[in-house]
């Protein structure tokens, strides 16, 4: 219940359920207060420009994810830690496994195992029957990692975890019996300031290896000229996009640090 209700609660607080929340009480109130149901529709059209601008988004995201780059070419530990969330299942019609968004996640684990950073690729990651179903995450990473040139004889895998708090505790489970606690993590940049407090709550020596950045030094150069000056003050969907992922984080955070977790 805890999973679904922290999927479903947080909606009403991003830009797009916000707005909808507004425009459906200012449909309650149109008759009996236009001035209040005026004013909510004002608002409502205000979170969906803000939530939308270019700009607005780019520096929201970069809050986190220019948090932990790395400054120097990364240290060995360990192992190398993988979390899941960038791998969708072979659900037909798919062929296979299809690449998410934050698919690059085991690419970069993959390369940072064959760069010889670490003798052992741990993935982590499950999924959760009442969405799209299908095997582990952990396994389709694995395949992939093998299909790159990870031998199996060095994969580990955490096939049961849904949040990013189990994610640390399993892992911290495979790896506290082989006496490893120094591992580079690798997932999506947005995600990597949180993922990172709540594997140093369990112990581990974690060293972030960020990846799936959405914002970059490119970002400057558009909006050096005119014309993409224009695009990042127009309203976007991708841009509302990046701006809840970056409140969902947000959030996250806050929720994980009442709860102790980090």
């Amino acid at each position: 219940m805890f999973l679904f209700l922290s999927k479903l609660l947080p909606i009403f607080v991003y830009p797009l359920g916000l707005a909808c929340v507004l425009i459906a009480v200012s449909g309650f109130l149109v008759w009996k207060r236009p001035r209040w149901a005026i004013i909510l529709l004002g608002i409502a059209f205000a979170v969906l420009v803000l939530g939308g601008n270019g700009w607005v988004s780019t520096q929201l995201v970069r809050s986190l994810e220019w948090q932990n780059i790395p400054s120097s070419e990364l240290d060995s530990a360990g192992a190398i830690v993988v979390l899941g969330g960038g791998i969708k299942p072979h659900v037909a019609p798919r062929p296979w496994v299809d690449f998410g968004e934050a698919g690059d996640r085991i690419i970069h684990g993959a390369q940072l195992y064959r760069q010889g950073k670490a003798p052992l690729l741990v993935l982590s990651g499950g999924r959760i029957d009442w969405k799209e179903g299908g095997a582990p995450e952990s396994s389709d990473m694995a395949a992939i990692a093998e299909l790159i040139g990870v031998p199996s004889s060095a994969i580990l895998q955490d096939p049961t975890s849904l949040n990013t708090y189990q994610n640390a505790v399993n892992v911290r489970n495979l790896l506290e019996p082989l006496g490893v606690r120094r591992v580079l993590l690798v997932t999506s940049a947005l995600h990597m300031p949180r993922s990172l407090l709540i594997f140093q709550k369990q112990g581990f020596e974690a060293i972030p290896a960020p990846t799936d950045f959405l914002s970059t030094q490119g970002d400057d150069i558009e909006s050096a000229t005119l014309e993409g000056l224009i695009l990042k003050l127009v309203p976007d969907v991708s841009n509302l996009q990046q701006t809840t992922n970056t409140l969902k984080e947000y959030i996250g955070m806050l929720i994980y640090r009442l709860r102790g977790w980090l």
